[in-house]
Parts: C-alpha cells; structure tokens; sequence
C-alpha cells in the first residue's frame, strides 16, 4: 500500500499539466484558489463601491426610489433568481464530476450552466429592451425632454424631482450591465473549460481549472442573490402610499 501511494504521489507530481515552479500539483492547485480568491476580493471591492452608492442615495430618496423600482419586472427578475440558483448547482456537479473523473457528466454539466446563463442574459436583454420601450432610460427622463406615455408610466407624487427616479435607473443600469458583463466573461471562460474537458484535459489529479472557474461563477450567482431583492423588492412595500 505505501508503494502504491509513493506511485500516486510521484505520478501527481510529475502530471504533464505541473507547472517548472510548482513542486506538485496540490501546491499548484493551491496556488491557483489563492489567485482567485485575491481576484475575487478586488471584485468584492469594486461591486462594494456600487452597493455604497446605492445605499447612500436610497437612503436620501426612498420614495423616489421605490416608485422606481416598482417599474421593474419582478416576475422576469424572480425567473433569473431561480435560473442563477439552477446554475450553481450544475456548475458544482460540473467541478464534483471532473474531480471524480466522470468526464461525460462533467462535459453535460457544463453546457447546462452555459445554457443557464445564457438564459439570464437572453432575460435581461428583455427586461432592457422594456425599459427602452418606455423611456426609462437614463437620459431620456431629463426634465425638458420628451417622455412617452406607456402603460408603465411614471406615476410620481406632486413635487417629487423626476431627476432622482433617473438616479435609480443610473444606478440599476450600472450595476446589472456590469454584472451582466461579468456573466458574459463567466460564460466565454466555461466555453473554453468545455473545450478542453471534451479533449480530455482534466482528471482526479488535474482538475484546477474548473474548480477556480465554478468560484468565479457563484461568486457572479452571489452578487445577484444580492442585486434582486435590493432593485427589485426594497421599498414595494411603500407603493400604497405613494401618488
């Protein structure tokens, strides 16, 4: 038994996928959670900063920010909730198969996390086209420009500044066009893992890759888990009382 572990050890060790500077690939799968990690905290950071922006200016016009955010569709953001959340859990058996060495299943579980998130971006592409449809862009609800009627027109309180519910929509556009973006990145990232889990690239031993991606993937799961009840639910509760 001890010559067979010594095999195992030598053989992870000399793995054609071990880098000059790394001992064996523990350390060099070790190494690669770190840096993802390290990534990951700067993006804590950045989105940190938006979270910020938002909470500060909510703070400062919840009343124009709850007419705002009763605007959204709450059915088509409650639909990419469920479908981010299937997401993590394919993407979680995606990096279980490889490191188990189910090579089909892993391959399967990694389409059908592509699909999902694909899925979402086709979902948000909607939910902006709608707000084009209705004006709610930003910019296009200036005071002196011309705002269309729609059935999702603004119905907002005497005195209150039309310019702070367009701060909303900054806001919202900000930080669900970023992470749509990051989904987009997450997406070109699995497509390429995909590829080389079909050559047969990853093993039980070698399996680093996926593992840091399915990080990168639920950490974008995360920050949405956050954004949803943030835009979509916070202050619906007031819609009664306002107009």
């Amino acid at each position: 038994m001890a010559e067979d572990l010594a095999t195992t050890q030598e053989h992870a060790a000399t793995h054609s996928a071990l880098q000059h500077h790394f001992e064996n690939m523990e350390q060099q799968r070790e190494a690669g959670t770190l840096g993802m990690w390290v990534f990951l905290v700067t993006e804590i950071m950045f989105f940190g900063g938006m979270f910020l922006a938002y909470t500060l200016y909510r703070s400062k016009y919840p009343e124009a920010f709850a007419v705002a955010s009763n605007h959204l569709d709450i059915k088509l953001g409650g639909i990419n909730t469920a479908v981010l959340i299937v997401s993590s859990f394919t993407m979680a058996m995606a990096v279980f198969s490889t490191q188990v060495g189910k090579k089909r299943n892993s391959i399967i579980f990694l389409l059908m996390t592509m699909a999902l998130g694909l899925t979402f971006l086709g979902i948000k592409a909607i939910e902006y086209h709608d707000k084009y449809r209705d004006s709610l862009i930003p910019g296009t609800l200036i005071p002196g420009r011309p705002f269309n009627p729609s059935p999702h027109e603004l119905h907002l309180p005497p005195g209150m500044p039309i310019g702070n519910v367009e701060l909303f929509y900054w806001i919202y556009f900000a930080m669900t066009g970023m992470h749509a973006l990051h989904m987009i990145i997450g997406v070109g990232i699995l497509s390429v893992i995909t590829i080389l889990a079909v050559r047969g690239r990853f093993s039980p031993e070698y399996h680093a890759p996926v593992e840091i991606s399915g990080l990168y993937w639920h950490f974008v799961d995360i920050v949405w888990i956050f954004l949803f009840p943030l835009l979509y639910l916070l202050g619906r509760h007031l819609a009664g009382h306002l107009g």
